[in-house]
């Protein structure tokens, strides 16, 4: 008997709950909890109660709040598809009741546009003695971009020295402006300056400033910029043979031109200001009035690709690979009523989260995923929607 708490109701855990409900196997009991709780009840309508056994409304800022819902529920495992601000009141209600954890994304302060994984490396030893697992990152990129790396070290490396995760949307969803994940959590990631790992230290660049035109497979040629994002942190600490990563992810002239102007006028803005005698955050009232991520499904086309570039030593030789995914919005939309970056975060959540009942990953402590064996990950990965293909490269396609 394996019993799942999955908190958050979104895009995400809508592909997440679907998924798990097809798999009694490793999923017996789901329950769901989110703020808006009427939300869980529609999916559980959608589902089928005999899936999902129970619905319930819950602050995840809150860890008191968290810690009685684990307490009523008894999961075996908690699924963390908030939002990256609620990453360790969650944990901290897992240390209490001696549950194991999983996200699909890092800690950020809701104070700062900043993330790192600090704040969730630091639950490690508490972790480990209480007997309890976290798993980090279990989405995309994080998460199946991590796999990917560790899946090339085993299997095609014997050293790997440039790492190069790309990630491009060549989709279509026909609004002027939107963003495929909560707005919020999307335009702080890029705003933030770029950062890349070379030679041993972290180095800056202003905001979406360095550009390279990339070609994607069943895409073409995308305008793919620098940034920094948080499987950099964990992939540069646990494989140290890497002399550069970095990460880049293509935006249209379109949408750049949409944040730039949002960002001038204070749109783009963290810090609250006055408005009809009350304290408003800019950024937070811009989430409220752009479209929900979860309501572009339909009529979405095209595909995203997202995958890594490779370069290392195999017997002496220098190579390079590129492990990748095509993910169909409009085929998504088919299966589940998602978009395609939904998916793409939410069945890797739904593997990581069966590796862990099922035993294949498990040991007490807080980890990342490229701590673990792949290829159980990579297996799951063909078998549920999200298929990977390996291309051998003359040579890296970056420039610089």
């Amino acid at each position: 008997m394996s019993r799942v708490l999955i908190i958050g109701a979104g895009g995400v855990a809508t592909v997440t709950v679907k998924k798990c409900a097809r798999l009694p196997e490793h999923f017996n009991e789901i329950y769901l909890a989110s703020r808006t709780v009427s939300k869980c009840e529609a999916l559980q309508k959608e589902v089928g109660a005999d899936r999902v056994k129970g619905v319930f409304a819950v602050d995840a800022d809150d860890a008191k709040q968290v810690e009685a819902l684990i307490n009523d529920v008894k999961p075996d495992l908690v699924v963390n598809l908030a939002l990256p601000y609620q990453d360790l009141p969650i944990m901290d209600a897992c240390l209490a009741t001696g549950v194991d954890y999983l996200d699909t994304a890092n800690y950020e302060p809701k104070d700062e546009a900043k993330f790192e994984y600090s704040w969730q490396w630091a639950y490690q030893e508490r972790f480990q003695e209480k007997g309890i697992m976290a798993l980090l990152g279990s989405g995309f990129d994080p998460g199946v971009t991590n796999v990917y790396t560790a899946y090339a070290a085993k299997h095609y490396f014997d050293e790997i020295h440039y790492l190069d995760i790309v990630d491009c949307n060549g989709g279509d969803h026909g609004q002027a402006f939107a963003t495929n994940f909560n707005p919020e959590i999307n335009i702080r990631e890029i705003t933030q300056r770029g950062r890349f790992w070379e030679n041993g230290e972290w180095k800056e660049t202003d905001p979406l400033s360095v550009r390279e035109d990339l070609h994607y497979q069943n895409i073409g040629e995308r305008a793919s910029y620098l940034m920094f994002h948080e499987e950099l942190e964990s992939l540069v600490k646990h494989f140290p043979s890497l002399k550069r990563a970095r990460f880049w992810m293509t935006f249209g002239d379109a949408y750049l031109n949409h944040l730039r102007v949002l960002e001038g006028i204070g749109m783009t803005s963290i810090e609250p200001v006055e408005f009809q005698g009350q304290k408003i955050v800019p950024l937070e009232f811009l989430k409220a009035v752009l479209p929900n991520p979860g309501s572009l499904a339909e009529g979405y086309t095209g595909m995203t690709c997202i995958g890594t570039y490779i370069t290392g030593i195999k017997d002496g030789k220098e190579k390079t690979i590129f492990i990748y995914n095509n993910c169909d919005h409009a085929k998504c939309n088919d299966e589940v009523g998602a978009q395609a970056v939904s998916y793409t975060t939410g069945v890797p959540a739904m593997i990581g989260a069966a590796l862990m009942l099922n035993g294949t990953w498990k040991k007490s402590g807080v980890w990342n995923m490229e701590q673990f064996d792949p290829d159980p990950f990579m297996d799951m990965l063909n078998e549920h929607g999200l298929p990977w293909h390996v291309m051998e490269c003359d040579e890296s396609p970056f420039k610089k």
